[in-house]
């Protein structure tokens, strides 16, 4: 959707349909939610105004990068999502890092710093499944935006973002290591929690649970990929 907005602004965008309370397949759902069904749904594109300071951090952004050109705003920024009483600036992943230096560097944002990196997976957002969003504060402005950017599973590669905050370096390793997402450009994108030959990133949604049985009690309980399914 286009960050100008359109007839659909504000409309969730459902990318799934769940069905059921936990999932539970095959084995006997006694939950009384069996015939639930849910769809799975992300905020729209919001509409003018944003509200509060929303709109100057916007305006600002514009003016900064211009709204025409091959890194303008308008090809930069894919949506503006109002969500929650927060701003995230949805960022085509290619315009990432001149999009955050100069959030960081303008005097009219001056986002000084980022507070990590948090990767998300939703398998049924097609050609979109792997998202980083990137949580910025301005020390200066007293002001919270968020950066999301999107990358499909056949091609998980996001520009890093260490030249421009230097205090993403073990976030983006650790989102490296849980969502699979590749960071091009960080200066040593090594698994962080996982030993260095493990298979696959144990936080993706297609991830298998496994584990080991449990003694309690003289009781064994079953690893969680062989009790009733509530995923």
């Amino acid at each position: 959707m286009s960050a100008n907005g359109n007839g659909d602004a504000g409309r969730p965008e459902v990318i799934g349909v769940r069905r059921g309370m936990f999932g539970a397949k095959d084995t006997g759902d006694t939950s009384g939610y069996g015939r639930l069904v849910r769809t799975v749904a992300l905020p729209g594109s919001s509409p003018r105004p944003y509200g509060g300071y929303f709109d100057d951090v916007v305006d600002a952004l514009i003016a900064a990068i211009g709204d025409d050109g091959p890194n303008s705003y308008a090809t930069s920024i894919e949506r503006v999502v109002v969500d929650r009483d927060e701003l995230t600036l949805e960022v085509r992943r290619e315009q990432l890092p001149a999009v955050a230096q100069t959030l960081r560097d303008d005097p009219g944002l001056r986002f000084e710093l980022c507070l990590g990196v948090s990767g998300v997976h939703y398998p049924h957002d097609t050609g979109r499944e792997l998202h980083a969003v990137y949580p910025l504060t301005s020390i200066t402005h007293h002001r919270r935006i968020r950066l999301e950017v999107a990358a499909p599973d056949a091609d998980p590669h996001i520009p890093s973002l260490f030249a421009v905050y230097p205090t993403v370096d073990w976030h983006e390793r650790e989102t490296y290591d849980f969502f699979g997402i590749i960071f091009d450009g960080h200066p040593a994108l090594t698994r962080i929690e996982m030993p260095d030959d493990w298979d696959g990133h144990p936080q993706r949604k297609d991830y298998p649970l496994g584990g080991i049985a449990v003694e309690y009690h003289g009781a064994e309980i079953p690893p969680p990929d062989q009790r009733r399914a509530y995923n």
